[in-house]
């Protein structure tokens, strides 16, 4: 498989949130389509102005990421909606979100970042030349798959839990972001 080298080092960027490039995906619930369309803003800005990433803002202030977020980039992100994380087993945001665990917040929600613009375009090549699915280095250190699941790109994280990107390339002034129907765990 061919891998995605993260340039950025997780010391660099040890507090990005979420996530990575993807595909063409043609599955695309109405919700997703409150991304912004006019001036991209910053992955924070656009992750604020969805209506559908509240949660995801809350654990990237609680990271104390939001600055990184918001800095030139360029960063993909994988932004889980508000309901990936509703769907985590009982207490596991509000655990996350203490200040005592902000290490371990920092931990998953750098594992959704990718170093770099990674399209979705950019992703189906990558995919297409290893073989059908392609592995990406995150921010964090860790990896995971993509692969094309009939209409759309599934991500595989270290746990082996599948996630659709259910909207891919929103554009921003900092990156792209990839909405995700899961959030991710590192291994």
């Amino acid at each position: 498989m061919r891998h995605i080298p993260s340039t950025i080092k997780a010391a660099a960027f040890a507090a990005v949130a979420s996530a990575t490039g993807l595909a063409a995906v043609t599955a695309v619930p109405a919700a997703a389509d409150h991304h912004m369309e006019k001036e991209a803003g910053t992955i924070v800005d656009i992750a604020k102005s969805t209506g559908m990433h509240d949660t995801l803002v809350q654990a990237v202030v609680a990271a104390e990421l939001a600055e990184t977020l918001s800095g030139p980039g360029p960063i993909t992100v994988f932004a889980p909606v508000d309901d990936a994380f509703a769907a985590l087993p009982d207490g596991t945001v509000e655990t996350l979100l203490k200040p005592e665990n902000k290490g371990a917040l920092q931990a998953v929600l750098t594992y959704h970042a990718v170093a770099g613009k990674v399209t979705s375009a950019d992703l189906m090549n990558l995919i297409r030349q290893s073989g059908g699915s392609a592995t990406i280095e995150t921010v964090q250190g860790g990896t995971l798959t993509a692969m094309p699941m009939g209409d759309n790109i599934v991500i595989t994280d270290a746990r082996g839990r599948q996630t659709k990107v259910v909207k891919a390339n929103v554009e921003a002034s900092n990156g792209v972001v990839h909405v995700t129907d899961g959030v991710f765990l590192p291994g």
